[in-house]
């Protein structure tokens, strides 16, 4: 039997991850002979556990908290999507040379706006966040064309440079941004607030008022876990309209990460009915 090529997701936390189920799923429906691990990295090791993966024959690996702007930095080559976020959350080996990519951004819109049916555009939009998964997410978002996007965040110097990383792309639509830290929100509603803080994994309270909800909004989770997450919990407790993990996003995100290692593109419903239902 012919070796089966090797995918990897690493990161710190990693026992939660689906990706090798997901992945395995992709395999069987395209006929990909595949092996996908996960490797739980320590803080501080990323560039070395890539470099020996890679150097022992790995093809690709997918890269989650605390690790997308190790990523984006170890890189040799980096797609505009990943130049764009700043961070990655998919590798490629090229023949020694390794690509960067930012799937995130499009894993997330194609989950709200396809799987979820939640139009972005003309949207008040807040992220809270303003890490790696933030990063690989704002401006695919800003492009839907919603009408407002506010980032906040603890350290609020973080979110407005991420604010600004954005306004040259985003010069003539009509969106109107801005920033600030986790108290900086007065009297504001919001259609759309997604959670890209690694909170909900850590299990700590998500930190704002539920008072940013508005009538029919979405909250949306870009973490996912078997149990419910305190940002989940936080929804709920404010009576969300609409509450999502970011189980959707992971498949999707995921499928354009086969879809650049192997070439073809999975069906994703499938799997995200076979993994709501373990």
């Amino acid at each position: 039997m012919a070796e089966r090529d090797q995918y990897v997701v690493i990161g710190n936390p990693i026992e939660h991850s689906k990706s090798p189920q997901i992945h395995s799923m992709f395999a069987e429906q395209t006929g990909e002979a595949i092996e996908y691990k996960k490797i739980l990295c320590s803080l501080g090791d990323f560039s070395k556990v890539v470099t020996e993966f890679f150097a022992a024959g790995g093809l690709g690996a997918n890269v989650t908290v605390p690790f997308k702007l190790d990523a984006y930095d170890l890189a040799t080559t980096r797609s505009s999507r990943a130049e764009h976020a700043g961070a990655a959350n998919t590798l490629a080996n090229k023949g020694g040379l390794v690509l960067a990519e930012n799937t995130d951004g499009l894993g997330l819109v194609t989950d709200i706006v396809l799987n979820l049916e939640f139009p972005i555009v003309d949207k008040s939009i807040l992220i809270v966040g303003a890490g790696g998964a933030a990063r690989g997410v704002l401006l695919p978002l800003a492009e839907e064309r919603p009408k407002r996007i506010m980032v906040v965040n603890r350290t609020p110097n973080k979110a407005h440079e991420l604010i600004n990383s954005i306004k040259t792309e985003i010069q003539g639509f009509p969106i109107v941004l801005s920033s600030g830290g986790l108290h900086d929100i007065v009297e504001d509603e919001f259609d759309l607030v997604v959670n890209a803080t690694s909170s909900s994994l850590s299990g700590d309270a998500f930190p704002l008022s539920s008072s940013v909800l508005g009538r029919n909004a979405l909250a949306y989770d870009m973490m996912y876990g078997r149990d419910k997450t305190s940002f989940s919990h936080w929804a709920a407790a404010a009576k969300a309209y609409q509450i999502s993990d970011g189980l959707g996003m992971l498949v999707e995100q995921a499928a354009e990460s086969f879809f650049l290692w192997r070439g073809k593109r999975p069906e994703t419903r499938a799997v995200m009915e076979a993994l709501r239902a373990t």
